[in-house]
């Protein structure tokens, strides 16, 4: 018999890289069919274009495909939100068929107050500056994910459970710590200015659901993670938010083994900006 789904009204994932070694498909695609939702956000970084692999898409990552396609086949509206590593889809923001949409960004207007919600890679000042040393840490987060999944293996079946070595680098090293941090900072910031209740990123594989004060006012800063370490989602149902943290499966399922062309960063950050609302059942006002 199957298990009876949780009802919501809005979720939100992110930071997914499907095609790449780390992204933990098979824990999302069992998160997601265990879920009725009305509206699915994608929040930017969902296939990882940067290091796309034509030989590594595995099963798992296709039941992730599966799973989205159902949920329109039913009903739910999922909206794709662009982020750094699925760029080119950049040109095609507005793009609309049936429930689903391509967008740099959208606001959505809850019971509760506007929630802007993008992905965030346009407030980094790396992405605009040193854009090849940004992807070519993309690259070393992937060897070392890699790297951690090896160790996780080893470190199960001697009994001491899961480690996590990026997140203790990240936790160790001050820039870090500051560069969140500032991200965090700068963005909420924009949000108070702008009159928003909510404003939800991904990017920094840092998940949380923070209230920010400023001189000019307050805002409710979520962050909703990722699925390559953090395995997270954020969830809105009876007018609050809530992040999610999928625990793993104690069965395991059967698994196989596993353009050049860039929008200008100054478009981007301007079209972020701009205002352009989408109520709760998405009938433009």
């Amino acid at each position: 018999m199957e298990a009876k789904k949780r009802k919501l009204d809005v979720v939100v994932i992110s930071d997914i890289h499907l095609g790449t070694f780390g992204a933990q498909a098979g824990d999302l695609a069992d998160y997601l069919n265990s879920i009725d939702i009305d509206i699915l956000v994608l929040n930017g970084d969902i296939i990882d274009i940067w290091q796309f692999n034509k030989r590594y898409f595995p099963n798992s990552h296709m039941a992730v495909i599966r799973a989205i396609f159902t949920k329109l086949s039913k009903g739910t509206k999922v909206h794709y939100i662009t982020g750094n590593h699925d760029e080119m889809l950049r040109k095609f923001n507005g793009f609309s068929l049936g429930d689903f949409t391509i967008q740099n960004k959208i606001v959505l207007n809850l019971p509760t107050g506007k929630a802007w919600i993008f992905h965030g890679d346009v407030f980094d000042t790396s992405m605009k500056q040193s854009k090849w040393i940004v992807k070519l840490g993309g690259f070393g987060y992937d060897l070392l994910i890699r790297i951690n999944s090896i160790v996780n293996w080893c470190s199960e079946r001697m009994g001491r459970g899961r480690v996590s070595l990026s997140k203790k680098v990240k936790d160790s090293v001050k820039g870090v710590i500051s560069y969140i941090n500032n991200f965090e900072e700068t963005v909420a910031e924009i949000a108070i200015s702008k009159g928003y209740e909510y404003v939800i990123c991904g990017h920094i594989h840092q998940p949380t659901i923070q209230e920010m004060t400023s001189k000019d006012g307050r805002v409710h800063y979520l962050n909703s993670g990722d699925w390559i370490e953090n395995r997270t989602a954020l969830e809105y149902v009876n007018g609050a938010w809530t992040l999610y943290t999928h625990e793993e499966n104690k069965t395991k399922r059967d698994r196989i083994p596993d353009e050049k062309n860039h929008l200008n960063y100054e478009h981007l950050y301007n079209d972020v900006l701009m205002d352009n609302s989408y109520s709760l059942n998405f009938v433009e006002p």
